[in-house]
C-alpha cells in the first residue's frame, strides 16, 4: 500500500513538473516524433531531407524564416534521450523561472542570432578563400544554440558567489572548443552563451536567486 502511494505521489510530481514547463516538453515531443521519423529514412534520403531544413548559407538565402524554424525541430545525431535529460535539467527550470514567453524569447534570440552570426562568419571565410565554396551547403540543424543560450541565462538564477563559479564553468566549456577547433558551430555556441548573458533584462523581477547553501540546509532539517 505504501509503495502504491509512493508511486502515485511520484507520478503526480512528474506530471506537475511537466505541466509547469509546457513549452519545454511540447518541444521534446516534437523532437521525439522527428527523431523517430529520421530512423525510418535511408541514410542518403536523410541527408537530403535535413539539408533542405538546414540553416546553411544556401537555404538561408532562399527561405530564411522557414529554415530557422524547421532547423530547431530536428536532431542531427538521431539521439533523443540525451536531449530529454538536458531539456529537463536546463530548459524546464528556465521556463519555470522566466515563464514560457520569456524563456521562448531567450531560445529564439540565441537560435536565430547565433545562426546568422556563425553563418555570416562562414560566408566571409568562403569569400576570403579560407573555406571551400561547397560549405554553403553545410548541414546545420539542431537545438544546441537555444540550449546554450538558456544554460547561460540560468547564471542569473543562481545567487552569488555560486553564480560566478557557474559562469566560469559555462565560459570554459563553450570557449575551449572555439579555441581548439574554430568551426562555425563552435563560434555559434559561444555566441549563444553571450546572447544568453545579454538577456539579463528578461530576468529582472523573476524572484529571489537560488542559493545552493540554503537548499542543502533545508534538506538537513
Amino acid at each position: 500500500m505504501r509503495i502504491r502511494r509512493g508511486l502515485r505521489r511520484a507520478r503526480e510530481r512528474v506530471r506537475a513538473w511537466i505541466r509547469s514547463a509546457p513549452g519545454t516538453y511540447v518541444w521534446l515531443v516534437v523532437l521525439f516524433v522527428t527523431t523517430v521519423a529520421l530512423h525510418h529514412m535511408s541514410p542518403d534520403f536523410e541527408q537530403h531531407f535535413l539539408r533542405q531544413r538546414s540553416t546553411n548559407i544556401h537555404e538561408l538565402s532562399r527561405n530564411p524564416v522557414r529554415v530557422l524554424v524547421a532547423s530547431a525541430m530536428w536532431i542531427d545525431s538521431g539521439k533523443w534521450i540525451p536531449y530529454a535529460f538536458l531539456y529537463t535539467v536546463f530548459h524546464a527550470p528556465a521556463e519555470r523561472w522566466l515563464g514560457t514567453a520569456r524563456w521562448l524569447a531567450v531560445c529564439a534570440l540565441a537560435h536565430v542570432l547565433a545562426t546568422l552570426i556563425s553563418e555570416g562568419a562562414l560566408l566571409k571565410a568562403i569569400r576570403d578563400g579560407i573555406a571551400p565554396h561547397s560549405a554553403v551547403n553545410t548541414l546545420d540543424i539542431g537545438v544546441s544554440y537555444a540550449l546554450a543560450g538558456v544554460i547561460a541565462v540560468l547564471t542569473y538564477r543562481i545567487a552569488p558567489p555560486w553564480r560566478y563559479a557557474y559562469l566560469l564553468a559555462v565560459l570554459i566549456i563553450f570557449s575551449l572548443p572555439l579555441t581548439a577547433g574554430r568551426t562555425f558551430t563552435d563560434l555559434g555556441h559561444f555566441v549563444s552563451v553571450l546572447i544568453g548573458l545579454a538577456c539579463y533584462p528578461l530576468v529582472r523581477g523573476r524572484g529571489k536567486a537560488w542559493n545552493p547553501k540554503e537548499t542543502l540546509a533545508a534538506m538537513r532539517d
